[in-house]
């Protein structure tokens, strides 16, 4: 029987047997399949008691909307500041204690887009090539190395050396990657901590979160060179907080490093793991980038420096749609909203959802990204899934409707990531670089799946890793 007595209008509600990890411990399994199951059962909306809490699916995509624009009385961001200071160790965001803080630092991410993008993507296009250049001047015959292993590194330092600065001791490459060794064993637990396990039953993960704080103490930051307008707007909002610790601003630039490489990175991966397992999305991609490097006069190779403007990387069509097929593919971010009072939440159809003060909804966008509906043969990768006849695709339907949502990587409305335009233009790049430079193709043939236990959380990492072999291209 249930938990609490249903009202009127309430969903069906799907109870676990151990009542307080309700259906935690299935969905941790395979979130995926539990909510098509229950939706066959159920309908298109129906509540799951998970570890305490009552989460209301919104299965419909043409419900999306009003889940969406309903910003008032649905919050999100109490519940993402919640979780990421557990997760990176700063204090919670408490009006008391920081009159405005949230707003100030949300504010910052003006520098993310427009002209200030066009600034920062620019930085990220130079480092982006000094470090392939450092990672591949050896590269005179075929290397081989781990696919995910190359990823993570380049993008890694990339990001780090964009955002933060560069290291100027001459082992600069060094001491970034004894941080990024660090991110990754942090990055590993980092599942656990967004499901509220404590830090304690982590093993090394606080030490670990610890050191990787302290390389961000302002004595160590101000050491390095060169970073980025968005950084530095966000030490001088920290400035002005008495009340903050050197550690929490610490803290919180670490959260901000996390929030920059924690999804791109596997997400580059599955790009480029795509382009190699597809030999004609490979060529298309790489000729759409040859014609563009002919067509202004620029040579490709390591020596050379590549410049691209915005409406250039816009207009690279093959390159977008191919790394838009691998996000529909491997992404998998549960978009939660939490009822600020009880209130009926009203749907198309005369539908309404009875929601009491406190109760989650929650958008579950990949079941979209893999419905058959919308997207045929949705387990095949197709490169040119998101062209239509040589331009930008933006129309889908489903049961004959056009869909407003229909590709959802980086969230919805309040929810929805700050960084993507920068995150989309430093993938686009790295691929850029990678097929400009290089010729590379896999060196082992084993199929890669995804890993589950991120299920909801972001971005799918790879079961395995997987070796592929590149050389400068004649």
């Amino acid at each position: 029987s249930s938990v609490f007595n249903r009202k009127t209008g309430e969903p069906p509600l799907i109870n676990g047997w151990i009542p307080y990890l309700g259906k935690a411990l299935i969905f941790r399994k395979d979130a995926f399949k539990f909510l098509l199951d229950q939706q066959k059962k159920l309908g298109d909306i129906f509540t799951v008691h998970i570890a305490g809490r009552y989460i209301t699916f919104i299965m419909d995509p043409f419900q999306y909307v009003y889940v969406i624009r309903n910003s008032k009385q649905l919050e999100f961001h109490e519940f993402a500041n919640k979780m990421a200071s557990k997760t990176f160790d700063y204090p919670a965001l408490s009006k008391g204690k920081f009159p405005d803080l949230k707003e100030n630092l949300h504010r910052i991410y003006q520098y993310l887009q427009g002209k200030p993008l066009d600034i920062i993507s620019d930085h990220m296009m130079k480092n982006l090539q000094d470090i392939f250049e450092w990672k591949c001047s050896q590269a005179t015959d075929w290397e081989t190395e781990k696919m995910y292993k190359f990823c993570c590194s380049v993008m890694f330092e990339a990001s780090f050396v964009t955002l933060y600065g560069r290291v100027p001791a001459a082992d600069g490459h060094k001491v970034i990657s004894e941080i990024r060794d660090k991110f990754i064993k942090f990055d590993a637990s980092f599942p656990y901590l967004a499901a509220n396990i404590p830090i304690e039953l982590l093993g090394a993960t606080k030490k670990v979160r610890k050191e990787l704080i302290h390389h961000f103490l302002l004595q160590n930051m101000t050491k390095w060179l060169g970073g980025s307008k968005v950084v530095q707007a966000r030490q001088d909002i920290f400035e002005k907080y008495e009340l903050l610790g050197d550690y929490d601003k610490a803290a919180h630039h670490f959260a901000f490093l996390w929030a920059s490489v924690g999804n791109t990175i596997p997400a580059t991966f599955w790009a480029m793991y795509y382009l190699l397992r597809h030999p004609e999305a490979l060529a298309a991609v790489r000729d759409e980038i040859d014609h563009l490097l002919q067509s202004t006069g620029q040579k490709r190779g390591p020596t050379y420096n590549i410049h691209l403007t915005r409406e250039q990387l816009d207009n690279l069509v093959y390159l977008e749609s191919a790394l838009n097929e691998s996000l529909r593919m491997c992404s998998s971010s549960m978009n939660i909203r939490i009822s600020q009072e009880d209130f009926v939440l009203k749907l198309e159809g005369n539908q309404e959802v009875v929601l009491r003060k406190g109760d989650w909804i929650a958008l579950y966008p990949q079941i979209l990204h893999m419905d058959p509906e919308v997207y045929e043969d949705p387990k095949e990768y197709k490169f040119d899934r998101y062209i239509e006849n040589g331009k930008k695709k933006t129309t889908f339907y489903k049961a004959g409707r056009k869909l407003k949502y229909f590709l959802m990587p980086f969230g919805s409305g309040i929810s929805m990531c700050p960084g993507r335009f920068l995150a989309m233009n430093e993938m686009k790049m790295f691929l850029f670089i990678l097929l400009s430079h290089f010729d590379v193709e896999l060196a082992e043939n084993k199929a890669v799946r995804l890993d589950n236990s991120r299920m909801g959380l972001g971005i799918l990492l790879p079961d395995v890793d997987i070796a592929f072999r590149y050389k400068l291209r004649s």
